[in-house]
């Protein structure tokens, strides 16, 4: 199965201690193919930006090529 390796900054509200400081939270997933779109919306509904996606596969040594 092909994947997405998607590293993403999104700022937390849940962290911050004042009104003017923000907390940015920066994770890495991965994400199906197919859902890439679906992801993608919603990083950016939360006001995050997309740092760096890689194409990686569910297992390790698997082939990513186009199949």
């Amino acid at each position: 199965m092909r994947m997405f390796k998607v590293t993403a900054c999104v700022p937390s509200l849940t962290r911050t201690r004042t009104q003017r400081e923000l907390q940015n939270t920066y994770f890495t997933k991965l994400v199906p193919y197919d859902n890439w779109f679906r992801e993608q919306q919603r990083i950016q509904k939360m006001g995050g930006k997309i740092v760096k996606v890689e194409l990686a596969t569910g297992k390790a040594g698997a082939n990513t090529g186009i199949a």
